[in-house]
């Protein structure tokens, strides 16, 4: 395949393609438990992972924005014809694509991989399970625990509904260009939660708030956020700091508030 070298890693898209065919083997493979379901490859490049998925014959789609990357696939994989989105993952409605559950996986640009993990959030009832390559810095913060500095915002809302595991770190060398940093591969897999007892965007403010202000205590950074004062507050619970408190505790908070809300039948936080 001449073409590989002429494809360069454009660093604007965060782009180091993968080099080792092993390593892609086993990102394939971290799905491979649910093969009746379709698979969404994140940013293919060259196929690495690709050329593995189609070898387990799966219902393949993916997205990807670099154009030469495109024709690239387009040529050398046929068997894509017609599952090419010539699109911004950031930008695509998954609705229009999977009527039901599907599977995501991918070699994630570092430029975008925490906003490709928020916007997963968004299509949690249908995305049964996501794995793949990212920079093993982000890699240690969606699996970080209570108590650590890399417990944060992403942590809380993505375990709040998925189980996170880490499952091997990649080299530099394995890419081209090697990265300045180690990768690492991670799966979530959907769990059983359907609801989480608390109204999910009140949820979501709080564990934003919160984190954005993590050296408050929780009265001092959640009152910011509530228009009114009201005795929830003397609850212990908010004298901690963001980073004690657990996924659950989180959504004990949250239900609090929601509790209030519809008992007082107040506003407790600001209309947007």
């Amino acid at each position: 395949m001449s073409d590989i070298c002429v494809i360069r890693p454009k660093k604007f898209l965060g782009q180091h393609f993968l080099k080792k065919k092993h390593i892609a083997r086993r990102i394939a493979d971290t799905i491979s438990f649910y093969k009746d379901f379709p698979v969404l490859e994140i940013g293919p490049g060259m196929g690495a992972i690709t050329k593995f998925l189609l070898q387990e014959r799966r219902n393949l789609t993916v997205v990807e924005i670099d154009r030469q990357c495109i024709n690239f696939l387009k040529k050398y994989y046929p068997q894509l014809d017609g599952c090419i989105i010539e699109e911004d993952f950031l930008k695509l409605n998954l609705d229009d694509l999977f009527l039901d559950r599907f599977c995501i996986v991918g070699n994630y640009p570092y430029n975008i991989s925490t906003q490709i993990f928020f916007k997963i959030l968004n299509y949690k009832n249908k995305i049964l399970c996501c794995s793949g390559l990212l920079q093993k810095e982000v890699a240690k913060r969606l699996i970080s625990l209570q108590g650590r500095k890399t417990y944060g915002i992403i942590t809380v809302l993505l375990r709040a509904w998925y189980d996170i595991e880490y499952l091997f770190t990649v080299s530099p060398d394995c890419f081209s260009p090697s990265p300045k940093v180690n990768s690492a591969v991670i799966r979530m897999i959907r769990n059983k939660r359907t609801k989480l007892g608390c109204d999910e965007l009140l949820f979501t403010n709080i564990v934003k708030t919160a984190f954005n202000k993590r050296r408050k205590t929780l009265r001092n950074s959640l009152k910011s956020l509530f228009i009114e004062n009201n005795d929830v507050f003397i609850n212990p619970i908010f004298d901690k700091r963001p980073e004690q408190l657990s996924v659950e505790e989180f959504i004990y908070i949250a239900s609090m508030f929601t509790s209030y809300v519809v008992s007082s039948k107040k506003h407790l936080f600001p209309i947007l």
